[in-house]
């Protein structure tokens, strides 16, 4: 690809929206393209600077409840039985017609709202995909160091935070290095560590609704297990093949070392 084609994908790329060959295509170009980097690294900050600024607003509580009073309450006002209308009542059903138009459009948003995935659903898919591009391409670290006096400087100068890069060799979890990453539309910290011939990637990033410590919360999708914790007004989130007990290891042997 050449720098139009990726400046054309970049917005997709940022959103994790494209595919992996067109993924994978954008990753070793902005390894060589400093031009479409620095770019990168704009548009990542901005996003970053609107997430934390903008203001959000919440959907009443009671609005799932008050679209099933509505749609409920149509549907026992509608005609029971049908017959042939006069052309001068043909105005009446138009207007019938739309209401029902309409009360399927609000039950069918209504529905989307209820059954979409949670923050959390979201940020752990995001999460998966960015391992297993890390695993395919090859590309797991920016800085390739088990020195954490060597990692933790050069995050801290790319990012607008310091992650603590600690490196647990004598636990079995040896520091490998740490890499740029782009999960839950900001620029984030994605260490790398070792068990045996598995890989872990640990992303970290600030959360200022996480002062306190929350409890480890697990989960398991196209083979990989997953864990997520916050603490310190930090959000951190585990990812390897790794079983349950071991990636579970890790995660408490690095919060409790950090």
């Amino acid at each position: 690809m050449d720098c139009t084609q990726i400046r054309r994908l970049l917005h997709g790329y940022l959103d994790q929206e494209l595919d992996l060959a067109n993924t994978t295509a954008i990753d070793q170009h902005l390894k060589s393209c400093a031009a479409c980097k620095r770019l990168f690294e704009r548009q990542s900050m901005l996003r970053s600077v609107v997430k934390q600024q903008a203001t959000y607003y919440a959907a009443p509580a009671k609005l799932a409840d008050r679209i099933r009073a509505e749609v409920n309450r149509t549907a026992a006002n509608a005609p029971a039985r049908t017959r042939r209308l006069p052309w001068f009542q043909f105005g009446h059903w138009l207007q019938l017609g739309t209401a029902i138009a309409a009360t399927a459009a609000v039950t069918w948003i209504a529905a989307f709202q209820l059954n979409s995935p949670s923050q959390d659903e979201l940020v752990a898919e995001q999460v998966i995909s960015g391992h297993a591009r890390s695993i395919l391409t090859g590309h797991l670290a920016d800085v390739a160091s088990s020195d954490q006096h060597t990692v933790k400087p050069w995050l801290s100068s790319k990012l607008d935070f310091s992650p603590a890069a600690t490196d647990l060799t004598t636990a079995g979890f040896p520091l490998v290095g740490g890499r740029l990453d782009y999960v839950d539309n900001r620029p984030v910290a994605a260490l790398v560590y070792r068990h045996r011939q598995h890989m872990i990637n640990l992303f970290v990033w600030p959360d200022p609704k996480s002062d306190q410590a929350s409890p480890m919360q697990t989960l398991s999708k196209h083979g990989y297990h997953v864990l997520h914790w916050t603490g310190e007004g930090m959000t951190y989130w585990a990812i390897s093949d790794l079983n349950p007990a071991e990636i579970k290891t890790f995660a408490e042997t690095y919060a409790s070392a950090k």
